[in-house]
């Protein structure tokens, strides 16, 4: 890491389980003795809306805010949210990107078009992008709910922190009754890059 501080941006919509990711990264940093800062931006998260997580960690970090262009992994459960939050993403980081589609009330009602080309412009957004059916693998779990910790087990394969930091996390951020599942949902995530 030479001394640098990483920045991951998590991003989503509402109830796909972003601030648990979030939390799961950070403690996973924490874990591997970094110093970490959090930020969540939830808008409207509870209805559907956008949700934005920022975690930074390093020797020492001052503020959780990732600048513009810095970011060495973003991650999102949705894809066209990976499209919102590109900018964070620094020119050769990592783009993890769910394959899944969830329209917005704005389309729905009539009032916008969702992307048909949502792939090309990700592959056209991205340069090093790598874009997984979260949902199939969770699904193959047998629970949709662990697409959140699928991301993070693809993401984590692009940080300086170690496999067991990531169990130690998981382990923390988790219900005893869900971390076996947790832990597979983490292992496909991984098995996925």
């Amino acid at each position: 890491m030479n001394g640098q501080t990483v920045g991951v941006v998590l991003v989503g919509v509402g109830g796909q389980g972003i601030l648990l990711a979030s939390e799961t990264v950070a403690r996973a940093a924490m874990a591997a003795g970094f110093d970490v800062k959090t930020n969540e931006v939830h808008g409207m998260a509870q209805r559907g809306g956008s949700v934005l997580a920022q975690i930074r960690y390093g020797k020492k970090v001052y503020s959780p805010l990732v600048p513009q262009g810095s970011a060495q992994v973003l991650a999102s459960l949705e894809r066209i949210e990976a499209l919102r939050y590109a900018d964070l993403l620094a020119p050769r980081g990592l783009a993890v990107v769910s394959s899944q589609a969830i329209v917005p009330v704005t389309v729905s009602s009539g009032k916008a078009v969702y992307p048909g080309d949502a792939e090309a412009r990700l592959r056209r957004a991205f340069p090093r992008l790598l874009y997984v059916d979260v949902t199939a693998k969770a699904t193959e779990l047998g629970d949709i709910r662990v697409a959140n910790i699928v991301v993070v087990g693809a993401l984590s394969t692009a940080l300086d922190i170690p496999e067991n930091c990531w169990k130690e996390a998981i382990e923390a951020s988790v219900k005893p009754k869900f971390l076996e599942l947790n832990l597979k949902a983490f292992a496909a995530g991984r098995a996925s890059t």
